[in-house]
């Protein structure tokens, strides 16, 4: 399967009188890490929202295709896998319970279960845990077991909302480990919001994005240097000076 690519046209999604997404442009490559960028209330989880199909937007449009072939919304929503920030498994639920439970939530087959459960346990290192409860699990491996959930159907598009908030640096480091070896395989776009602009500058692809707006797009050097800025943090800081 071949990893999704994803362009927005002027999205725009309003909450009463706030605009959240304010005609919104860009355009994500497939099979690529993306690092969606900006500070909290920048619009980076009601975009995800919306391409997950949680949202509609009030006006604009998503267009999604896979290789030539263009989708629809509810055509692609079966490869679409969403891990949203806040907790969303079950503390008295195992691991390995958890894998089952999702299992059957995908409709994935006893034998494509049998041999992803195996990989993913492995990429992840969490073999040994498969009976440890969620709510005993440390927050790295909390994060991992969310993961390997989201993981398990074998997605095209794997959004990831801020997925390394309030986890320790080597946890943080085996995460990105993680997320390399998954577009490696080029079968997978992975969109991955984030405040933390060192981690942005680790992705192929950043997109800037502040009140709705998409301000750069494009690789992290040729941003840096188009915008003679030695980091990403220096961009948001110009932008906030001239507003």
């Amino acid at each position: 399967m071949e990893g999704f690519a994803l362009e927005a046209l002027g999205l725009t999604k309003r909450f009463g009188a706030k605009k959240a997404l304010d005609g919104l442009y860009m355009s994500f490559e497939a099979g690529t890490l993306h690092g969606l960028v900006g500070p909290n209330g920048a619009g980076k989880t009601t975009l995800m929202r919306v391409v997950t199909g949680l949202l509609k937007p009030d006006d604009g449009r998503l267009l999604l295709r896979q290789g030539e072939k263009q989708l629809t919304l509810e055509e692609a929503r079966p490869a679409i896998a969403y891990q949203p920030q806040r907790a969303h498994l079950y503390a008295d639920l195992s691991i390995a319970e958890h894998l089952a439970f999702f299992r059957d939530v995908y409709g994935v087959s006893k034998e494509q279960f049998k041999a992803r459960r195996a990989e993913l346990l492995s990429v992840t290192r969490l073999e040994p845990f498969v009976d440890r409860l969620a709510g005993d699990l440390s927050g790295g491996m909390y994060k991992k077991l969310g993961l390997m959930c989201a993981l398990l159907q074998s997605p095209a598009l794997l959004l990831l909302d801020e997925p390394t908030t309030g986890v320790d640096p080597i946890s943080r480091r085996e995460f990105w480990e993680l997320l390399y070896r998954l577009v490696d395989r080029g079968d997978v776009t992975v969109i991955m919001s984030t405040s933390y602009m060192d981690e942005a500058e680790q992705c192929p692809r950043v997109h800037l994005i502040d009140s709705g707006h998409m301000l750069l797009e494009g690789e992290p050097h040729d941003v840096l240097s188009d915008q003679k800025a030695f980091t990403l943090d220096d961009v948001f800081m110009r932008e906030a000076e001239q507003k």
